[in-house]
């Protein structure tokens, strides 16, 4: 694997970004409500703009690792500060600084404790970061721990509809899961003789045993499992997308869960690839449930925000079929899909939020003819509808297409259920933008205005990445299968 030297740090620039803007908004006095928003603004810009910079400057032509960083840490433990983005992280780097800037600039109609909110979104987002980037595996399982545990207070304090019973339910998942990543970070580390926590350097072939790589996939495959809503270990995640407010259920949604399906990949397919070959139909299995049970449940939903929880577990199961296939076109599609549906999802509940926030509630059938009273917050949330139904030209529809393709080579049993269920929930998403958008217009929402050109430009900024990646998905494409292709020319034969 080729590790580029780099003159400047980006990758550390991007942490510092978020850490700046953390301690900035510590600083402030917390009645400064303004300045607070147009620090969070200010820094979250910086780190799109720096992972903007990063998916532009990465050589596609020379591949593997690049802008590496390196620094001991605790040489007796073998732990490194170890840094470095490929094929597969660069696409949810650049994933989540869009999500974190348009998360931020959701909030801006926020009151209430502005201070702790953003500081705490901040810490989140600085976790996000950090494993994404992060080729030490003790580093990993701290960033891990450190995205997820700002989030039971974002759910508990400024969250909705039973936001306690959400946010402790998703912490006890997310903690279980967490309880069998680092069993599995420790006996892969301990069985190796090698003294080190560094990724790359485990990766060598035969380094351990048939069994110790299933051993070790099984608990990455639960572990991580368990954060990207893997059947049945999903309960937590609609309830959590409901109750969480609007920036957190985008990062939520968006990224949170691509931590999830990321984990498995980085950790259990690049160290254990026997293990991966081996529990690969079960995979299939649980991802084709996923899909066809979250279509199925969500057709049950009245509320908005649990229609588009049940959707991202059906979705996400489509992330874990195309990692199932141990194909280039299902990896392809799988990183391809992590990255469309946390623009899709951000944007769906970036939408949902400003018409809860305007109507005061998320009913279906309160919600009548939107498209009369708010033609422009309408139009984002049927733009997000559209693309998650898979309609051609949008970021989306290549995913699922590329997904399929290689199922049905694979699992064709598997694909056809799981294309089936794909066009029920399609049906059913236009009933809901029916029910919602148009219609006859609900009497009590008349009076309501519609979304300004500040307030809509987070939802312009999604609008135009699901265009621009819908109909150039080269751009991704091409980065992907740098990373795609040498995994999968590694694999033991």
């Amino acid at each position: 694997m080729h590790l580029s030297p780099t003159a400047f740090p980006w990758l550390t620039s991007i942490l510092f970004c978020c850490l700046g803007g953390l301690f900035t908004i510590l600083l402030l006095p917390r009645h400064r409500h303004q300045e607070i928003k147009w620090v969070g603004a200010l820094f979250s810009g910086l780190t799109l703009v720096l992972t903007l910079n990063l998916f532009l400057l990465y050589d596609q032509r020379l591949g593997g690792l690049q802008f590496v960083e390196r620094l001991a840490w605790i040489p007796s433990l073998g732990i490194t500060y170890f840094n470095g983005v490929d094929g597969f992280s660069l696409p949810m780097l650049l994933l989540s600084g869009i999500v974190f800037f348009t998360a931020v600039l959701t909030m801006w109609e926020l009151e209430q404790r502005v201070k702790e909110f953003f500081a705490l979104l901040f810490l989140l987002v600085t976790g996000v970061f950090g494993l994404f980037m992060s080729l030490d595996l003790f580093f990993i399982f701290v960033w891990y721990d450190v995205s997820l545990f700002p989030m039971y207070l974002l759910i508990a304090i400024w969250g909705s509809t039973r936001k306690e019973y959400g946010a402790m339910k998703l912490t006890l998942y997310l903690l279980a899961g967490s309880a069998l990543i680092l069993p599995g970070i420790v006996y892969l580390v301990v069985q190796s003789g090698l003294q080190t926590f560094d990724l790359t350097a485990l990766m060598r072939p035969d380094l351990f045993t048939p069994f110790e790589q299933k051993l070790g996939f099984f608990l990455f495959y639960i572990g991580f499992g368990i954060l990207a809503g893997v059947w049945p270990f999903h309960t937590w995640s609609p309830v959590g997308h409901v109750a969480a407010p609007t920036a957190v259920s985008m990062v939520h949604a968006g990224v949170l869960m691509k931590i999830g399906a990321f984990g498995v990949l980085r950790l259990g397919i690049f160290l254990c690839p026997l293990g991966w070959l081996y529990w690969a139909p079960l995979m299939a299995l649980l991802a084709t449930v996923g899909i066809v049970y979250g279509v199925l449940a969500g057709l049950r939903q009245t509320d908005i925000k649990y229609v588009i929880g049940y959707s991202s577990v059906s979705h996400m199961g489509i992330v874990g079929l195309g990692l199932a296939t141990v194909s280039v076109e299902g990896l392809n599609g799988a990183v391809f899909q992590m990255f469309a549906h946390g623009i899709m999802t951000a944007l769906f509940f970036s939408a949902v939020g400003y018409i809860y926030d305007r109507t005061h509630t998320k009913a279906l059938d309160e919600l009548g003819g939107l498209s009369h009273t708010m033609p422009v917050a309408s139009g984002y949330l049927v733009m997000a509808a559209l693309t998650g139904i898979g309609v051609p030209c949008l970021a989306s529809f290549w995913a699922e297409l590329t997904v399929f393709i290689a199922a049905f080579r694979v699992y064709p049993l598997y694909a056809t259920l799981a294309v089936a269920a794909l066009v029920v929930s399609a049906l059913f998403m236009l009933r809901v933008l029916q029910r919602t958008c148009y219609g006859p217009p609900n009497e009590r929402l008349a009076h309501l205005g519609d979304v300004s050109f500040g307030l809509g430009l987070p939802r312009m900024i999604l609008v135009a990445v699901i265009l621009l990646f819908g109909l150039f998905p080269a751009l991704m494409f091409e980065l992907i299968q740098t990373a795609s292709i040498p995994l999968l020319n590694g694999l033991p034969r």
